[in-house]
């Protein structure tokens, strides 16, 4: 019974994931095509009812790109080391985090011309995504 349901499962992701490659629109994979001309292994999953998110490699390092519906590009996030954060946005978490367990680091850049940074740390058992821009300030996500 339970390889049954596992295999059901396993099914239904799978089915899910094609559906929503198979179901892209044309306009938003031409748009990623031309903004990521060596991607490899590209994912595609719907973030919402007007957007979708690529799940790439890129020159062996994994990525993610959002583009609306109609092909805008939205934001690309690359993972980055801790190292790699600005100064002061290293300085800000360390002063209001200390001691916590960082899961991933990423630096995220938008069409609007703006980066901020997302440090994912473990609180207990939740995952807590925090942001900030580079002069330090936390922000919402």
């Amino acid at each position: 019974m339970r390889k049954t349901i596992i295999v059901a499962v396993s099914l239904l992701c799978t089915y899910a994931t094609s559906f929503a490659q198979s179901n892209t629109p044309a306009a938003v994979i031409s748009a990623f095509n031309q903004k990521f001309t060596n991607a490899v292994k590209v994912k595609w999953d719907k973030e919402n009812a007007h957007e979708y998110e690529a799940s790439f490699e890129l020159n062996g390092t994994k990525y993610s790109a959002n583009f609306s519906d109609n092909g805008e590009w939205l934001e690309t996030e690359s993972p980055i080391t801790f190292n790699q954060l600005p100064e002061k946005v290293k300085s800000t978490f360390n002063a209001s985090h200390q001691g916590a367990t960082v899961k991933a680091i990423a630096k995220i850049e938008s069409s609007k011309g703006t980066t901020k940074f997302e440090i994912e740390i473990k609180q207990g058992v939740k995952t807590i995504e925090l942001f900030y821009i580079a002069d330090g300030t936390e922000i919402k996500g």
